[in-house]
């Protein structure tokens, strides 16, 4: 019999790609806030109501449920979504858990590579640095503090935390954003362009939950994050490269970011870099270590699939 899987987040591209990967060997379920299929089971975070059915016999949970951090502006109102959307989602889970006396193998958990801050230095960040002072990290460790409760209140055997670095892919996401500003002849690299961009293939984050999910040894937090370091300006140069589009727009000042996007924009402008080394040490090969193959793989092989 399949161990069954329970993914949050339904909605999102890892959510959509994982399952894919994961349902020839595992029972995948999914909760959503509106059921279209039959292995979807409604939750609303905000009232707290979930449908406890979708807990029967389940032995894994992916937490992948979390508003989208460059959406829209950061206005009091959406850090608390922001929050939210994470933490009281996990809460949830966690509750229902208890009511219904199930104990996990695993539950295993997005995060953010916005752990150590948004701050642009030479420094390669590895999880044994501590979190950074500003709002996102703010938000990634209230994120995976959630996630530690359920080992904590011995609800799970483990817990993994996955801090996913730019999820590169051809669906959603940066690539998709900045893709046709590059075709139209009008992109361009943001603020200095100097501030590291860490980034992955959605294949590869997709193997790291597939990975986290079956080894055992894997346990609290992992950089999801390619070996290959790229700065914002050097991304979008390489995109242009693949797409044979010319780049010849000046870079977007900095206070026009700001003006736009308020303090969101600091998640643009700055970055660093984060070590892969630990995942790695698992076992984990990367598919697409290198910048510009996973950039030809989504932007030019998938156009003839």
């Amino acid at each position: 019999m399949k161990e069954i899987v329970l993914i949050t987040g339904a909605g999102g591209m890892i959510a959509r790609e994982l399952a894919k990967k994961i349902e020839n060997e595992y029972t995948v379920r999914f909760l959503t806030r509106k059921k279209k299929h039959d292995r979807d089971f409604e939750w609303d975070i905000q009232k707290g109501t979930i449908d406890e059915s979708a807990f029967d016999q389940v032995s894994h949970i992916i937490h992948l449920a979390g508003a989208n951090i460059s959406e829209k502006r950061w206005t009091p109102e959406r850090k608390k979504e922001l929050i939210s959307s994470r933490v009281d989602s996990a809460g949830l889970l966690l509750k229902t858990l208890k009511k219904k006396n199930i104990q996990l193998k695993s539950f295993i958990s997005a995060s953010g590579i916005n752990y150590y801050g948004t701050v642009t230095t030479d420094k390669i960040y590895t999880e044994n640095d501590p979190p950074g002072n500003d709002f996102l990290s703010e938000v990634v460790v209230l994120w995976e503090k959630a996630a530690d409760d359920f080992k904590e209140q011995n609800l799970a055997d483990r817990v993994v935390k996955i801090r996913t670095a730019v999820v590169l892919s051809k669906e959603d996401g940066a690539l998709k954003k900045m893709g046709p500003t590059i075709q139209y002849g009008i992109g361009s690299a943001l603020g200095s362009g100097k501030q590291y961009m860490p980034w992955i293939h959605i294949e590869d984050i997709c193997s790291i939950y597939e990975a986290a999910l079956k080894n055992p040894a894997m346990n609290e937090a992992y950089n999801a994050v390619s070996p290959q370091h790229t700065t914002n300006e050097n991304l979008t140069k390489k995109i242009a490269e693949v797409m044979n589009k010319p780049l010849f727009m000046p870079n977007i000042p900095a206070f026009v970011l700001k003006l736009i996007f308020g303090e969101l924009a600091d998640a643009l402008l700055e970055g660093s870099r984060a070590s892969s080394q630990k995942i790695q040490d698992t076992g984990f090969q990367f598919k697409f270590p290198d910048l510009r193959k996973a950039l030809e793989d989504l932007l030019i092989l998938h156009r003839t699939k």
